[in-house]
């Protein structure tokens, strides 16, 4: 083995330039691809504004009424117009332009903020439109994301697709973090109308950035928008093992392991309520810190094995969590938890894009939508409802454990997702394939 102490001073310096390189991000979809560089800039426009949005809502709910269940009722009423436009956005998204999509439901979404803004601005708010409007968010957002990510592949190379996905997945951690940052800032100096008004700003900017995507038209294999044709989606997606395997691999990972809803209360068994926002961020910071360091996802090809043992490395580290009675052991597990949750979501999203034929990316990013949105919602339900019967560390620890057992028992009973190999795999040579004669064609 070459030990770098060994070389002369400029080939060490080589040598940890090269290392460095190796694995740190790649943004070479950033720089290769103007249309992906349009896409990204007005996604990133729209989390910033979006999130001061997701924080002035609740403390708006809360200063007009006072009560947790006025608040909890903001986020309850998303639900089921997620689930139902999710799927539907899934189906259109293989039949209608794209970018014509992620235009409309833009300036859809400018359209209602721009009503929480009005609202806010009138003598006595009324709180039924609020929770109406945000209903609405849910349907748009259900509409927009399997348009958002069925883009992707038509917008990047194929050997770029994992750093592409790294990326989108950097664009939503910085307007994780810093749109509530800004957020909070504004509604406490300004006012929530202040709030609402920079969020209409903020989508104004992405619709000019979205104008300067090319279009993104449907495949020439594509049908008519119908319940068949979602139907026969759902069929597709059972019929592969390795997507099921990703689907059903996050859901039991965030079903049994998502700690979210009970950090309050963990703050305060901590003794440390001021702790509240480092325990809610230190997930994000280690996803963050997996982003920045994805290169060596790019030369890494068994992405089933891949996920398999990062689910089990966050069920893991949140068993961890749940034991120690330490923040800064607390801190330290819930950061590996994100680390190894990123690792799962960057090689899930590279195997989606690698090999879902084109005809089916719109319905089968809609079923993606549904499994890792209501898999972290039913988590946070488990998880509260077995703390109440036992306590919260039996509710973490447990349920990390049980996590563990469940990812373990569908790996085993799906070999050919634990197995999956993108060099080998017969779906991710045929996308392959596809892509090299788009290109040729384009």
């Amino acid at each position: 083995m070459l030990n770098p102490a060994n070389f002369p001073a400029p080939a060490r310096v080589s040598t940890n330039l090269a290392v460095v390189a190796g694995i740190a991000i790649d943004i070479s979809p950033l720089k290769n691809s103007r249309d992906f560089r349009n896409l990204w800039a007005s996604g990133l426009i729209t989390y910033m504004g979006s999130m001061i949005t997701y924080v002035a809502v609740p403390f708006q709910i809360k200063e007009m009424t006072h009560s947790y269940v006025a608040v909890a009722l903001s986020g309850l009423v998303e639900i089921l117009p997620l689930i139902i436009f999710g799927l539907y956005g899934g189906v259109l998204a293989d039949a209608v332009d794209r970018k014509k999509m992620l235009w409309a439901t833009e300036a859809a979404s400018l359209i209602l903020t721009s009503i929480l803004l009005i609202n806010a601005l009138l003598p006595e708010p009324h709180l039924l439109l609020i929770y109406v409007v945000s209903g609405l968010f849910a349907a748009v957002n259900g509409l927009q994301r399997p348009s958002a990510d069925a883009a992707l592949p038509r917008l990047v190379e194929h050997k770029d697709l994992p750093a592409a996905s790294a990326l989108m997945s950097l664009r939503w951690q910085l307007g994780v973090i810093v749109g509530p940052t800004i957020g909070g800032i504004i509604i406490a100096t300004f006012s929530i109308p202040i709030g609402y008004a920079a969020d209409v700003f903020t989508f104004v900017l992405s619709l000019i950035f979205l104008s300067r995507v090319r279009s993104i038209p449907a495949s020439k294999e594509a049908q008519k928008p119908s319940l068949v044709g979602l139907l026969e989606g759902i069929r597709y997606a059972f019929s592969r093992q390795d997507l099921l395997g990703t689907y059903l691999v996050d859901l039991a990972a965030m079903f049994f392991a998502m700690p979210t809803a009970l950090i309050p209360f963990w703050a305060d068994q901590l003794g440390t309520p001021w702790a509240l926002g480092l325990m809610y961020a230190a997930g994000t910071v280690g996803a963050v810190l997996i982003t920045l360091t994805s290169g060596w996802t790019k030369n890494y090809s068994r992405h089933g094995r891949a996920i398999m043992w990062a689910a089990m490395g966050w069920g893991t580290a949140i068993a961890l969590a749940g034991i120690w009675n330490s923040l800064i052991l607390v801190l330290i597990f819930l950061t590996l938890a994100g680390a190894s949750d990123m690792v799962s979501a960057l090689f899930r999203s590279t195997m989606w894009n690698q090999t879902i034929p084109d005809n089916f990316r719109g319905r089968l990013a809609g079923i993606e939508l549904l499994s890792y949105s209501i898999g972290p919602l039913a988590g946070q339900m488990r998880a509260a409802s077995m703390a109440a019967v036992t306590s919260l560390s039996i509710s973490v620890t447990y349920g990390g454990i049980i996590c563990i057992i469940a990812v373990a028992l569908l790996a085993s009973f799906m070999p050919k997702f634990r197995r999956y190999d993108a060099k080998t795999n017969e779906f991710a040579l045929a996308k392959l394939r596809e892509n090299e004669l788009r290109e040729k064609a384009e």
